[in-house]
């Protein structure tokens, strides 16, 4: 059978325009996206169409407008979604085209990433009294499906169709997320320009197809000012991540690739590496054997322009098969990199016994700066053989998802603010890391990031010159 999705937009604060940007989530919560699924025709053909958009009353003292966009496969049959948006919404946005925004001459970060939109049944706002758990599967659901709980597999479009049809009658969210776009929201909203500082400009580039989920991956990020460079893909489908959640919070996902596993070092992409000031690169890249080339060279290039390269570990499991590879580029072409303990001493080859300290002092003599978070326990800056212990912020931990990404989005924003030395930087990191924990959901709240952004003095100049990454000397690689 196939299915019809409709997604409908509450009212609710004023905050809610902070909320949409970052985490659509179920009919729970005002302001937020709702998904649910009911019976429709199958199509023969795949393909996503804009229907309409029109005025809809919402009383006397307000409107909305309503999109509609069909989405139909011969696996998946048709899908209708429509939304709605207040007037807050439209006067900025008209709902799944890209808003119109000035394009500055230099960018301060790219970040080159898989650009996926994520299904997920998981309710984000489990404290909230109104939260609806219909959503969540059971054990029984995923091994209708052949799914082996908590693991992450790679689908092709035929099972992508099979797992939404199974989603037949359940509430799910749609969002445009993934690890680097969660830094780089974070990034952008710590530089929103708070204290007279001038807004830091951030953008990311990545491959999305020509369909309604490209439109609304790039039009999400744009809404969180995050610049989406690529132009979509012509008749490509765009990637998506299918995330099911069991009663004991294990979470079982299913990864399309669609067009987010072909990048291509191409002019345009030399261009806007070009015009940056640091380059972050993801490190699920390295999943897709098509990309591991473009990376490479789009790393080497920045470097040669004296652009600084940051790089994401991403996950233990995909430095473990792509270590070989990861460590050349990190080793001939970062400055910077960003890992979890487990994921530094996957990168040296060593056992659990190895601490983070440890770990952090080593990498920090191939690439300059490492920063290697180790949890509750605190995390570890290394620049260039020399380690700083950092004490993790106080904060009552409620969702561990994300705070990697988010220590990452401190240190980038220390460093571009200009943050002297590096247990400034540190702490800073620390905090967003603890906000972003303390709360339901991944991407750093804009009030949230005035407040952090706020406390951060100004300083005259960026640091980079002081603790000269950009100085590459040689060094031998035989870790």
């Amino acid at each position: 059978m196939a299915h019809c999705v409709s997604l409908h937009q509450a009212t609710g604060c004023a905050s809610s325009v902070r909320d949409i940007v970052g985490v659509p989530s179920l009919n729970f919560c005002p302001a937020r996206h709702a998904v649910s699924l009911s019976p429709a025709r199958r199509s023969r053909k795949q393909s996503f169409v804009f229907l309409k958009s029109e005025r809809v009353s919402a009383g006397p003292s307000s409107c909305r407008s309503r999109t509609s966009i069909r989405c139909s496969s011969h696996e998946e049959g048709e899908a209708q979604l429509n939304v709605e948006e207040s007037d807050e919404f439209e006067r900025s946005f008209q709902p799944y085209g890209i808003p119109e925004m000035t394009m500055p001459d230099r960018w301060d970060v790219v970040g080159l990433g898989q650009a996926m939109v994520i299904y997920s049944n998981s309710p984000l706002l489990v404290d909230l009294p109104q939260v609806d758990f219909s959503g969540i599967v059971e054990d029984g659901f995923l091994q209708g499906l052949g799914l082996v709980k908590g693991t992450r597999k790679v689908v092709n479009h035929e099972e992508r169709g099979n797992c939404i049809r199974a989603l037949d009658g359940r509430n799910y969210k749609v969002t445009a997320g993934g690890s680097l776009s969660n830094t780089l929201v974070a990034l952008a909203r710590l530089g929103a320009g708070y204290n007279d500082e001038p807004s830091l400009n951030v953008a990311m580039t990545g491959s999305v197809g020509s369909d309604a989920l490209g439109d609304f991956y790039r039009t999400k990020l744009k809404r969180a000012n995050v610049h989406f460079l690529s132009e979509p893909i012509p008749n490509g489908t765009t990637g998506t991540v299918i995330v099911l959640t069991t009663p004991d919070a294990q979470r079982t996902m299913l990864s399309y690739q669609g067009m987010s596993s072909l990048i291509n070092y191409d002019e345009a992409l030399e261009e806007q590496i070009a015009s940056s000031k640091i380059l972050v690169v993801e490190g699920y890249l390295w999943e897709l054997s098509e990309t591991v080339e473009s990376i490479a060279k789009a790393c080497q290039s920045a470097r040669e322009k004296g652009i600084l390269v940051a790089l994401t570990a991403s996950d233990i499991s995909c430095v473990k098969r792509h270590r070989e590879k990861m460590w050349k580029v990190m080793s001939e072409s970062a400055d910077m990199i960003f890992c979890n303990s487990d994921e530094a001493r996957a990168l040296l080859n060593g056992d659990g016994n190895m601490s983070p300290a440890m770990a952090a002092e080593i990498l920090s003599k191939f690439c300059h700066l490492v920063s290697v978070t180790d949890g509750a326990r605190g995390s570890y800056i290394g620049l260039k053989g020399e380690v700083s212990y950092v004490q993790p912020a106080p904060c009552v931990p409620v969702d561990t998802c994300g705070a990697g990404d988010a220590y990452a989005a401190g240190v980038l924003y220390g460093i571009l603010r200009g943050i002297p030395h590096l247990k400034g930087i540190g702490n800073l990191a620390a905090r967003v890391a603890s906000v972003v924990v303390g709360q339901q959901g991944t991407r750093l709240r804009e009030e949230d990031a005035k407040e952090l952004s706020s406390s951060v003095p100004t300083f005259a100049c960026m640091p980079v010159g002081l603790i000269n990454l950009t100085a590459h000397e040689e060094q031998s690689v035989n870790a």
